[in-house]
């Protein structure tokens, strides 16, 4: 379906704008947007005849000052539903059916290696627990595992906790996510008992990445990193640490606003704006055999 032509902007910054000022958990660099996205609209910079090209414009705005990727308007080819959230929950479900639930590969490589590949992103726990836990259950017998994230785009921090403790022999803080009101935070551990067996917290483990891996993604390869349970191999992520809500403004946009900012309790920040810098620093698309070289020669010690 196609957007309508001769978009009103006004409406849908003006909405924008509210929801970012109510929620974003930076307030005062809400309030410099907030200043700059009146502006540019008073400018006629928004004057534009469809719904992905306004979309574009306020989304170079809205990241002009901290760099924050997931603050955004982002724009849905169909027309989303107007409940809080939904427009996320929707244009994922495709991606789900089709991906075998974000585990679309395990395959074992010589030696004993396996390789799991998450993508595109890690789903809500309520639909992906099945499918993950089968696919962590299997990958346990292997001597060295390779988790694939390089066409990560993100997902649900929960799920990071559920892969997390597969990959772990005991209950551990991964995160803490502190939320814009500064009196409230909640920490992320990884699960006392998971269904299947676990790969457990000693046979080598491999995190692959590239500058495409994003947000729940980065923050699996992080928080296993920042424990030194995982070697990370690739290139550097993209940088976005803040968990963020949806909102529907229009048919065909959805305004983005993080909420909240991880903290790592290792390394006492997080990812944003940096991404994950890998311990083994190659291209992506070399990245999964230097792990395999790096697996080999480990168990073979």
């Amino acid at each position: 379906m196609t957007t309508p032509t001769k978009l009103p902007a006004a409406p849908v910054i003006d909405e924008t704008v509210r929801l970012m000022t109510e929620h974003y958990v930076f307030p005062d660099i809400a309030e410099q947007l907030r200043g700059l996205l009146d502006r540019r609209l008073a400018e006629g910079a928004y004057d534009v005849d469809d719904a992905e090209e306004l979309a574009r414009l306020v989304t170079a705005d809205l990241q002009s000052l901290n760099g924050d990727r997931h603050l955004r308007l982002k724009h849905h080819a169909d027309p989303v539903s107007p409940e809080q959230g939904a427009a996320t929950l929707e244009s994922i479900r495709r991606d789900f059916d089709t991906s075998l639930g974000g585990a679309p590969r395990l395959e074992l490589l010589e030696g004993g290696v396996a390789v799991l590949e998450l993508a595109p992103m890690l789903f809500p726990l309520d639909w992906a627990a099945e499918p993950l836990g089968a696919a962590l259950t299997l990958a346990s017998r292997a001597q060295a595992l390779i988790v694939d994230l390089r066409t990560n785009r993100g997902g649900d921090p929960d799920t990071v906790a559920f892969v997390c403790s597969y990959l772990l022999d005991e209950r551990t803080h991964l995160n803490t996510m502190h939320w814009r009101d500064g009196e409230r935070s909640e920490q992320s551990w990884s699960l006392p008992h998971v269904p299947g067996a676990r790969f457990g917290g000693s046979k080598p483990l491999y995190m692959l990445t590239s500058d495409f891996t994003f947000s729940a993604a980065e923050e699996l390869a992080y928080d296993l990193q920042q424990l030194g349970r995982a070697t990370v191999v690739g290139e550097p992520t993209r940088g976005g640490a803040h968990p963020c809500r949806g909102w529907t403004v229009h048919p065909h946009l959805e305004a983005t606003i993080p909420t909240g900012r991880a903290v790592n309790p290792v390394s006492g920040t997080n990812w944003e704006g940096t991404g994950v810098q890998p311990d083994v620093l190659c291209a992506a698309a070399d990245s999964l055999d230097r792990a395999h070289a790096l697996a080999l020669a480990r168990l073979t010690d």
